[in-house]
């Protein structure tokens, strides 16, 4: 099998989606539909491609039929194969450069050889799936590098703008900018301010007329509106000329020296895959940013990466400009409500009826219109909003270097300075540590700040022995990386210090830092003490995606006998129970839970579970407040300021083990949560009702707006087992029993009274608890279509009911749907997303 091929999901995936031996046939192939969103999109994107491309055919010095072929083919083939779906391909402004240097330096034939090679490239380098390595490249080295390349049309475009004609190189265009002043062409500086005006003021009109006014293009607009007066006043100018296709130049044989031609090609690969990754990766920000228009597939960086390739052979071939992705083309297409790829396939189609069908019209339009349009754009690219981020990131001096050095030597001598000012600028701070030590109320404070490697090791070790023996001290380590020498020196002057008296607690950025290896840990702490389960992570099973902490982290150690709990929790520890990496960061869940399993079966467990779930409380409420809190704090603000604007109502169990942020991935604003034994929901005046839970359904409905409503039901549900052991008559009425009543019509959706019981799809239930817990989360639906608000609510069309069954044991939701007459859970897969 061929390398290039792409695995689009895992074989597992593959036997999932095949129907069940015993069902029906799947339906036949749909037949080929464009969405309106679609449709409309592909001509907003088409009527900014259009002056754009021919702006920078006109700014590389080629012929202007060859930016409508790249724009084309980038429609049309980068569409069709690309990873990213909603990215539009084009001649990008960011090409404008190297495409102008290789056409005077080769000729346009040999130019379009490159071309061609560079797809080859990358195609090669698509199917080395090697696209994620090139997300490693510094963004300031690559706003450096657009910031240049904009800098570099803009000087040269605006010889045009007044009336001139642009140099090979910016110092050359600035040392013939003050000869071009004092020869200024008025007709073609009029035509350029004008257009820059309409480009300027046409997004700010007011009003509701302004606004409908802005849909269209400004582009187009001030294109075609500086073409529109000069030709109505008669303006004599150079103008755009289309020669006959007849006579359109194509790709040939490479001509010049072999190493010249491998750079220009690594030039042009480099350009147009750094260029188009990025700009798939911030179209999926913008997608995943957007509201309104369903879901769109994120982007498959290796099968973008082989889509620019094949698209770049086939424009060089035609005789068209490199290709690659183009900000403000895919901008406009996500605005504009694209749902597919059919939109960017489109817009291609739309330049070729243009390139074909519109060609008088286009002769009409002023080069100096042109330039203008290509001037603001170079002039865009120097982003203020990537300046100040590269100056808050500390790599302002990567920035510059590779702004100057693109500017003053070209794209790739400018990148590669960049690269080797950022690894010398990560090398100072792998190298740059501050080691202090001062001492505070008799405790002596060592703090380090940076990396700690071999190289601070003396500093460290000055730092450690001005403290005097028997003298407590904290050492604070505020780096992200410890090398071993400095580990050792530190475990040394630990061991030393303890060992003499003193006492030494080593703290850090992150929760629980701990140095003593669990070797050391053993001899200072008894079996079973949670300090020592807490230090020791060398059994730890953590990761990084881990969201939360009560999980088992370390391999379970006996316990003495003191200790020990009656069966089958016999063996886990009370650190294992609530997680060990370095036993912070616990959730509230854990708390109670760890307290029993350390608690059962002892005399003293009050006293024990205050002492440890209050302390276990305070350290993880300090880690989100050291860790957390500084990232969440603007958005946690804003939602402050704006109020709670919920899509949903999820109203689940009020089981720990239910964590509905993480089965949603929702967070702080999504979701509006009721919690409660057994997620049930009171029918309205039913006896010893619920006001609670109502008063959330109206608040829900009719305040907040919420479009859906969830019931979440769980396996394991105790709730559900205590109304089966519980479904006699008698007994005392307590609290629970009575709250439990509200589910006694979840057992005739059990007994079939109320219709088929609901199922799972694939298998049947478990047990008689799971059939419950099925037939619950339908009757609770009932009950809340009985809701005066939701009634209105689902009668106007404003809501939506959702039925959801998690298997905890599984991790795995299933969702409820309806076939039919027969309710059936079916399970949520990771490849329906995807597709």
């Amino acid at each position: 099998m061929s390398a290039c091929v792409p695995a689009r999901a895992a074989d597992s995936d593959r036997t999932e989606r095949a129907h069940p031996p015993h069902s029906p046939p799947p339906p036949g192939p749909r037949r080929f539909r464009v969405a309106s969103a679609d449709m409309s999109a592909a001509v907003a994107v088409f009527l900014i491609a259009l002056p754009l491309s021919l702006g920078i055919a006109l700014a590389t010095g080629a012929p202007l039929q060859a930016g409508l072929v790249a724009a084309a083919v980038g429609g049309l083939v980068a569409g069709r194969i690309g990873g990213s779906p909603l990215q539009v391909s084009g001649p990008a402004a960011g090409l404008t450069v190297v495409t102008a240097d290789l056409i005077q330096h080769y000729g346009w034939r040999t130019t379009c050889a490159i071309t061609v090679l560079a797809g080859l490239a990358q195609l090669g380098l698509g199917c080395l799936r090697v696209a994620r390595g090139a997300l490693a490249v510094s963004p300031a080295i690559v706003h450096g590098m657009l910031a240049g390349i904009g800098v570099t049309i803009a000087v040269a475009q605006l010889h045009i703008v007044l009336g001139g004609t642009p140099q090979s190189s910016v110092p050359d265009n600035l040392r013939a900018l003050p000869a071009q002043l004092a020869n200024l062409h008025p007709a073609a500086l009029s035509v350029s301010l004008l257009t820059l005006t309409l480009l300027l003021l046409w997004p700010r009109l007011p009003g509701r007329a302004g606004r409908l006014l802005r849909a269209v293009p400004a582009a187009l607009v001030a294109v075609a509106g500086a073409t529109a007066i000069a030709t109505a006043a008669g303006l004599v100018l150079p103008k755009v000329d289309l020669p006959s296709w007849r006579n359109h130049a194509l790709a040939g044989l490479p001509e010049g020296p072999v190493l010249g031609l491998a750079a220009a090609v690594l030039t042009t690969t480099l350009v147009c895959s750094v260029q188009s990754l990025l700009g798939a990766v911030a179209v999926d920000k913008l997608v995943s940013g957007r509201s309104g228009p369903g879901p769109v597939g994120r982007s498959d960086l290796d099968r973008e990466l082989l889509g620019q390739g094949a698209a770049n052979i086939v424009s060089g071939s035609l005789g068209g400009l490199p290709v690659a992705g183009v900000a403000v083309r895919s901008s406009a297409n996500v605005r504009a409500g694209a749902v597919s790829r059919n939109s960017t396939m489109l817009h291609g189609v739309l330049v070729v009826a243009a390139a074909l069908l519109l060609v008088p019209l286009l002769e009409f339009i002023p080069l100096a219109s042109l330039a203008a349009l290509v001037m603001a754009v170079g002039i865009q690219m120097v982003s203020l909003h990537h300046i100040r981020t590269v100056t808050r990131h500390r790599e302002v001096l990567v920035y510059a270097v590779t702004t100057l050095g693109v500017v003053s030597l070209g794209v790739l001598e400018g990148v590669a300075l960049g690269i080797a000012v950022a690894v010398a600028v990560a090398l100072h701070r792998l190298t740059r540590t501050r080691i202090t030590h001062q001492v505070e109320e008799g405790v002596h404070h060592v703090h380090v700040r940076g990396q700690l490697t071999f190289l601070a090791v003396p500093r460290l070790s000055r730092a450690l022995h001005l403290v005097p023996q028997g003298a407590g001290a904290v050492v604070t380590l505020d780096g992200s990386f410890m090398d071993h020498a400095a580990f050792e020196a530190l475990q040394d002057w630990q061991n030393t210090h303890t060992a003499q008296g003193g006492t030494v607690e080593i703290t850090g950025r992150r929760a629980g830092v701990r140095i003593a290896e669990p070797a050391a840990l053993s001899s200072t702490h008894p079996a079973g003490d949670p300090q020592a389960a807490d230090a020791s992570d060398a059994d730890c099973r953590c990761r990084p995606w881990t969201a939360w902490r009560n999980h088992q982290c370390e391999r379970p150690r006996p316990l003495p006998d003191t200790d020990r709990r009656p069966g089958p929790a016999d063996g886990r520890t009370a650190a294992d129970g609530a997680g060990g990496t370095g036993g912070t960061g616990r959730s509230a869940d854990g708390v109670g839970r760890t307290d029993k399993a350390a608690d059962g079966g002892r005399n003293g467990g009050t006293e024990r579970r205050e002492s440890t779930g209050g302390s276990r409380l305070v350290r993880g409420i300090s880690t989100f407040q050291r860790n957390t809190a500084p990232l969440v704090r603007g958005e946690l603000a804003r939602l402050a300021r704006e109020g709670q604007r919920p899509a949903q109502l999820f109203l689940t169990c009020a089981d720990s083990r239910v964590v509905t942020s993480m089965i949603t991935s929702s967070g702080p604003g999504d979701l509006f949560v009721v919690r409660n034994v057994g997620n049930l929901v009171p029918p309205p005046g039913a006896e010893s009702g619920d006001d609670s839970v109502a008063a959330a359904i109206e608040y829900a409905v009719d305040v907040l707006a919420v479009r859906s409503i969830t019931v979440c039901g769980h396996s394991g549900c105790g709730a559900m087992q205590a109304l089966l052991d519980d479904s006699g008559p008698g007994g005392a009425p307590t609290p629970l029993r009575r709250w439990l009543r509200h589910g006694q019509p979840s057992l005739k959706h059990v007994e079939g009274v109320s219709g088929p019981p609901p199922r799972l799809t694939g298998r049947q239930p478990a047990d008689a608890v799971e059939e419950l817990c099925l037939a619950n989360v339908v009757q609770q639906l009932e009950h809340l279509r009985a809701h005066e608000s939701v009634a209105r609510a689902l009668k106007d069309g404003a809501l939506e009911l959702h039925g959801l069954y998690f298997h905890v044991g599984e991790a795995q939701a299933y969702l409820l749907t309806e076939r039919d007459e027969e309710r059936v859970f079916d399970r949520v897969r990771a490849v329906d997303l995807a597709w």
